[in-house]
């Protein structure tokens, strides 16, 4: 039996100005959008229900939401959808390739130049603080690394001595936006609900903001992890190492 089709509020993508980056994919929490052949596409009407969680998400302003004649919105038809996606293998599921989440400690090279290099400690895609999914597999209960951009070049042992068994978000809290940011950890810590944070930033004061910002994150989420503060001089020195129980409340760090 065909659906009945009626006026109501759904989705809208601008193709010319959508470049393909995939955020609105993650924001979607009905499975939605899809990308296909670099553009994001709306799936089919019964899965969105025109609220526009994914509006904010793009960076193209290429989302609107717009009234038209449209089935209506079908929550059975979003689980069987969820549940189907769920069993697709992950190179299958159209997410752009450079925000998909990943856990690289699954994948395994045995190209010459990778196995005689000192091995990568990196355990997950994306690491750029603004391109995770809170919703990320990994995350749920995970020891998190949020470093400063400029730790890993000014560390020679970053890999071994910050890295190893940890999930890493990157990011710079004096050229990004640290609202983003914000509202990103906020997200994270509470629905994940970390086992521990460490940030690593460096000694410049702009670099201090990043403590700043998931102190506030932590408070805000209600989360209860210990975190360590690391601060690392441009000489590639950890100048110090602050650690703050669970228990206890967080003070600003000095910058």
């Amino acid at each position: 039996m065909p659906r009945v089709k009626r006026l109501r509020s759904i989705v809208r993508i601008d193709e010319n100005l959508c470049n393909g980056c995939g955020l609105c994919v993650t924001a979607c929490a009905e499975g939605a959008i899809e990308i296909r052949n670099g553009k994001a596409r709306l799936v089919s009407d019964v899965y969105c229900d025109g609220l526009g969680a994914c509006l904010d998400e793009c960076p193209q302003g290429a989302i609107t939401i717009e009234k038209r004649e449209a089935e209506d919105f079908d929550t059975s038809a979003v689980e069987e959808r969820k549940k189907a996606f769920r069993r697709q293998p992950e190179s299958a599921q159209h997410v752009c390739p450079g925000t998909m989440a990943r856990n690289l400690h699954k994948v395994k090279s045995e190209t010459k130049r990778e196995t005689e290099a000192a091995s990568s400690a990196l355990g997950n895609w994306p690491v750029q603080l603004s391109l995770v999914p809170p919703r990320a597999p990994y995350l749920e209960g995970a020891d998190l690394l949020i470093s400063a951009d400029c730790v890993a070049y000014a560390l020679p042992n970053f890999h071994k001595s910050l890295l190893a068994g940890k999930t890493l978000f990157i990011g710079c809290p004096k050229l990004d936006d640290a609202g983003l940011y914000l509202d990103k950890l906020i997200d994270l810590f509470s629905l994940n609900q970390p086992s521990s944070v460490e940030v690593a930033y460096m000694e410049v004061p702009c670099c201090g903001g990043l403590v700043r910002i998931v102190e506030e994150a932590r408070n805000r989420s209600g989360a209860t992890f210990p975190l360590t503060l690391t601060r690392v001089g441009i000489d590639g020195i950890i100048q110090e190492e602050q650690h703050i129980p669970a228990a206890r409340s967080l003070k600003s760090v000095k910058s």
